[in-house]
């Protein structure tokens, strides 16, 4: 079982992509309609933010003396100092496709940065693209997407995870660590309510991913098998993570984008932060390579 020990009332309209930086012993997220960095001290419980040039949607610290991350911000790869607003600017692979976005995104455990694009209009046709970052090149991966999001690999490197969300479906795909290739793909999971979006992997080699719309987080054996649901206060949860002093605390975004008045009134956490203490223990991230 998950306990609640803490809510962050960030009022997050799209709170994503956050992961525990372990050298530091902080959280990191960000809003991505918000074009907002967050991080929280976790020993002084101090949240700092900054504001953004654009949505980021996914991230990696590379630095805290000064703040420099390596993200992939709405139009493209980046690198960004928030502390004094200075942006380099490493690839925009779709700046010529109106509609398109940034979405998921995060490192392998072999230091590569990846993240995909989406289609902003849901009804539009499926043209999203996972890339991997290799220095300033992007090189593609899987097309045809919608709403790219679970992105993650199992502890062995040997097999990655993926999801485009309306398919309600997360595929495993075979995974060249070396390379960085990705292989052929299999069906891994139906999630039981709500829609996949962002997912990691415990110390366990199990999934755990956050139901957009589902009101609950998923948990998934490696052979696919729904293990646990643990239900949620929030219907929006976006993104999880595992961290803390002992690994051993669950941190999961959320969101109040869509929601109208009366379902804000009935969910009053809706866009918050929450924190749990859990079951599960936590990986520490990989560092990137290639990126100092």
């Amino acid at each position: 079982m998950l306990k609640l020990i803490q809510t962050l009332d960030v009022k997050n309209v799209l709170g994503e992509g956050v992961l525990w930086h372990a050298a530091s012993q902080s959280l990191w997220w960000t809003d991505i309609h918000g074009q907002l960095l967050y991080r929280l001290d976790w020993q002084k419980q101090i949240v700092s933010h900054w504001t953004l040039p654009e949505g980021l949607t996914a991230f990696t610290v590379l630095s805290t003396k000064p703040v420099k991350i390596l993200g992939s911000f709405k139009s493209g790869f980046a690198y960004y100092w928030p502390q004094s607003g200075h942006i380099e600017w490493l690839a925009r692979p779709e700046a010529h496709i109106e509609g398109n976005r940034f979405n998921d995104g995060r490192l392998d455990r072999q230091g590569r940065f990846w993240a995909a694009t989406m289609v902003e209009d849901d009804q539009g046709q499926p043209r999203g693209v996972l890339y991997r970052l290799d220095g300033k090149d992007c090189v593609a991966q899987i097309d045809n997407l919608r709403i790219p999001n679970a992105l993650c690999w199992s502890l062995d490197s040997k097999r990655m995870y993926h999801t485009d969300s309306p398919s309600k479906t997360i595929w495993r795909y075979d995974f060249d660590p070396q390379s960085g290739e990705v292989g052929q793909g299999r069906h891994f999971a139906t999630v039981p309510q709500g829609e996949p979006d962002g997912a990691i992997i415990d110390a366990d080699d199990h999934l755990i991913c956050a139901l957009w719309g589902g009101k609950a987080l998923a948990r998934f054996a490696p052979d696919g098998e729904l293990e646990s649901i643990h239900p949620l206060p929030v219907s929006q949860p976006t993104c999880v993570a595992l961290g803390g002093p002992d690994m051993n605390l669950l941190f999961v975004t959320s969101a109040t984008d869509g929601l109208s008045e009366e379902q804000l009134a009935t969910e009053p956490l809706a866009g918050s932060l929450l924190v749990y203490e859990s079951p599960y223990l936590g990986l520490v991230d990989a560092e990137a390579v290639g990126h100092g």
